[in-house]
């Protein structure tokens, strides 16, 4: 169906476009790679300007995988990662709503890239050209198992949080 298709090229498009945007932002924008290392850092994670790189390369590319609509669920799972560790350790502290800081932009994210995995790309996409057909629950168990795997990962190596300062409870 041609609705279909254009509906899955315009989520396509909206994610994989919002995606580069956060890559360049984590680069170029305001406080460059070193402003996000420091970020990052900051979270717990350690070697910040590995994770900086990490982040950057894996959101330009998702986002331009998901826009050409090539190996969308693999691009989805990237998605889902970023979005887990960003609700994870920067949002989730500060509940569900975004102008609180909270995490309800990173789900709405690596919810819709869940969906994309269940999907497929549709027609208008390099994976139908090139008669890549992974979809239904494999596409999402990618998309899904692949992201949170990933996450584990990242946050088993990287993550380490600064101890609590002491309190004056503590200190007596």
């Amino acid at each position: 169906m041609i609705e279909t298709d254009t509906a899955l090229l315009l989520l396509r498009i909206v994610v994989g476009a919002t995606m580069i945007a956060h890559g360049l932002n984590h680069w170029i924008g305001g406080g460059k790679i070193a402003g996000t290392a420091g970020w990052f850092a900051s979270l717990g994670l350690r070697n910040g300007v590995l994770q900086a790189w990490l982040s950057v390369l894996t959101e330009i590319g998702a986002g331009a995988l998901l826009i050409l609509g090539l190996l969308t669920p693999f691009a989805a799972a990237a998605v889902v990662a970023v979005m887990l560790v960003a609700g994870l350790l920067a949002h989730r502290p500060n509940g569900f709503f975004v102008f609180r800081e909270g995490y309800e932009y990173v789900l709405v994210l690596a919810v819709t890239a869940v969906a994309l995995g269940l999907l497929g790309p549709g027609r208008i996409s390099l994976d139908h050209a090139a008669d890549i057909t992974i979809t239904g629950w494999a596409g999402g168990g990618v998309a899904l198992g692949l992201g949170v795997l990933s996450t584990l990962g990242l946050l088993a190596v990287f993550y380490r949080p600064a101890p609590a300062p002491a309190t004056v409870e503590e200190v007596r």
